[in-house]
């Protein structure tokens, strides 16, 4: 399948969940205490950069981007589903929802802080991350930090059904640390940790914090 097939297929498909999803996923990080101070360490490292921008890309409805900006960051929210971010607009009244898409990234080169991508790389097949990763790269500020988060396993699985039983048509691809991590470094970021963890947020999700190297 070719990169217009896959996107398209991903775009309709959260197009047709994006109100149940919203619903079914929006106190999930209540139940993720993990993932909350990982959230936090983040803002942490933003904040010690001298704040600014931090983009969330592959947003969905929004609820990644909220808890940021309850941490006190300027962050705002990318996502290819126009569904999904009319939905993080009603959600998120203010607060600034971009569509685009994490394959050709629209934003400026250094012109964001810190970039968070939380369980949304697991749509973009292997021969695709290189790209995604440089264009991560080119729009964060030197010594920016990256957060990944994902699920860890082997195979990749076609979802057909999802978020209250609606019908999609998206690749969850799984992923291991060293595999990642992998390609960060020849993508140039430093991984400064990571860990994998069994939460409200994945049955089994593996987090990787890093930083844009000069």
């Amino acid at each position: 399948m070719n990169a217009a097939d896959w996107l398209a297929d991903t775009r309709t498909s959260y197009d047709t969940v994006a109100a149940s999803y919203a619903e079914l996923t929006r106190h999930i990080l209540d139940e993720a205490p993990e993932e909350r101070a990982v959230l936090a360490l983040f803002a942490d490292l933003v904040c010690a950069q001298g704040g600014g921008l931090v983009a969330d890309v592959g947003c969905g409805t929004g609820r990644i981007t909220g808890h940021l900006r309850t941490l006190g960051l300027d962050a705002f929210g990318i996502d290819l589903s126009p569904g999904m971010i009319d939905v993080a607009r009603r959600d998120h009244p203010g607060v600034r929802f971009d569509l685009g898409s994490m394959t050709n990234l629209t934003l400026a080169d250094a012109s964001v802080t810190g970039l968070v991508a939380w369980y949304s790389l697991i749509h973009i097949p292997d021969d695709g991350i290189s790209s995604v990763l440089a264009h991560f790269r080119r729009v964060l500020r030197p010594g920016g930090p990256l957060l990944l988060s994902f699920h860890v396993g082997d195979e990749s699985r076609l979802k057909t059904e999802g978020y209250g039983g609606h019908p999609m048509k998206v690749y969850v691809h799984r992923r291991q640390h060293d595999q990642t991590i992998e390609w960060l470094n020849e993508a140039g970021f430093a991984v400064e940790t990571h860990k994998t963890l069994t939460s409200a947020e994945s049955k089994l999700g593996g987090i990787i914090l890093a930083r844009r190297q000069p």
